[in-house]
């Protein structure tokens, strides 16, 4: 099994350059001082979120962050996967498979209701996998967002 790590303000400099990297393959564009003001808060316990280091922790392949946030339609706590990234030179492995079926049940028992994700329309090889890992699209629903 892929081992999990709840990231610590001691991980910043193993999480930055994997986020950076994601950001890089992702087209997001953020400086990493932008990156290192939002990623500490969580590192430092912040009840918004998480972060965990995939494989082991000297040297980790990946990291995934959750968003929590509050739903009444699904009557209760809810989470949003944030980033996921593996590095590319251990993707197709089954790592973001093994994460994304074994951590979604330890939040369930500390009480999360939903997770939600979202999946770019031009990568159908990713919605293939979540949809095998039983994400559902909501055909009548699509993410908005407004920038603040």
């Amino acid at each position: 099994m892929t081992a999990l790590h709840l990231a610590t303000a001691d991980d910043i400099d193993r999480l930055l350059p994997m986020i950076a990297a994601y950001h890089a393959e992702a087209d997001i564009e953020q400086t990493n001082d932008a990156r290192r003001a939002a990623l500490m808060p969580l590192l430092e316990g912040s009840p918004h979120g998480v972060a965990y280091l995939i494989g082991p922790m000297r040297a980790p392949v990946g990291y995934i962050v959750i968003s929590f946030g509050w739903s009444i339609e699904f009557g209760g706590m809810d989470g949003f996967v944030d980033e996921v990234f593996i590095r590319p030179n251990v993707r197709r492995r089954g790592l973001g498979t093994e994460v994304l079926l074994s951590l979604p049940k330890a939040l369930a028992s500390a009480g999360l209701k939903a997770l939600h994700l979202e999946v770019s329309h031009q990568n159908p090889r990713a919605r293939a996998l979540y949809e095998k890992l039983h994400f559902k699209p909501r055909d009548t629903h699509m993410l908005m967002t407004r920038r603040l």
